[in-house]
């Protein structure tokens, strides 16, 4: 499918779009913002969709498969940050925060939420060519999780299950975003074995290895007693991390 034409877009560059060009969702609440970036983006081999909040993105998301989002943090209603954490509970999809130069800590919420990387406005839109680009391919070489056929891992008071990908403390089901539950699907069938953090980040570089942390910590903040003093989810000096299994 063809996204409906951005305002303001050539149709003659949007008609010359291979199949294969990368579909692009924009979500920012800045109509000119909306259409300069469709725009460029058109202009530069993507296929672009604009939504003007989370809702609309939502109604986009239920026609369209997207190779990336872009997504304004500051939104009436239901933020950037809202959307894209509601968004990670089901997707790998790549996820670029546009941030206010201004607010140093969105970068670290938007990490903590599962954000592939940040661009802080104001921008030069070649570096937003670039964000991209290393985002989607640092997607299309990350491995999917392989929750089959390994049965469960217990440790502590958890059991998790990575034919399901699904994680329970005593019976009950702990809520955890989709890249935390890739995170336990590698470590388990290591069987409390170290697991470099090449295979953990799919090789995506230091950026990729940033984030990594991040989502360790917030996996660690879910099932550690005491998550600076790692009893479950360790660190191995100089590999990567293991999960101790009982």
């Amino acid at each position: 499918m063809s996204a409906s034409p951005a305002p303001g877009a050539a149709p003659k560059a949007r008609a010359e779009l291979p199949d294969h060009a990368p579909h692009i969702l924009i979500v920012d609440d800045d109509r000119r913002l909306r259409e300069l970036l469709s725009r460029f983006l058109s202009e530069q081999g993507f296929r672009v969709t604009a939504a003007a909040s989370a809702a609309e993105a939502r109604m986009r998301a239920q026609c369209f498969v997207f190779d990336a989002l872009v997504l304004d943090v500051m939104m009436p209603g239901e933020s950037g940050f809202d959307y894209a954490r509601s968004v990670r509970e089901t997707s790998r999809v790549p996820i670029l925060m546009l941030t206010a130069r201004s607010n140093p800590n969105d970068r670290v919420t938007g990490l903590e939420i599962g954000a592939d990387d940040y661009l802080p406005k104001p921008f030069e839109p070649r570096e937003l060519i670039l964000r991209l680009n290393n985002i989607i391919r640092r997607h299309a070489e990350t491995p999917e999780p392989r929750f089959g056929g390994e049965g469960a891992v217990s440790f502590g008071p958890f059991t998790f299950r990575a034919e399901r990908g699904e994680l329970k403390r005593d019976g009950e089901t702990v809520k955890i975003a989709e890249r935390e539950r890739e995170i336990l699907a590698i470590l388990s069938q290591a069987r409390g074995g170290g697991v470099d953090r090449e295979t953990l980040t799919g090789n995506g570089g230091f950026a990729a290895e940033r984030t990594l942390d991040v989502q360790i910590n917030r996996l660690r903040r879910k099932i550690e007693p005491d998550p600076a003093n790692p009893s479950f989810l360790q660190t191995v000096r100089g590999v990567g991390y293991r999960l101790v299994i009982d």
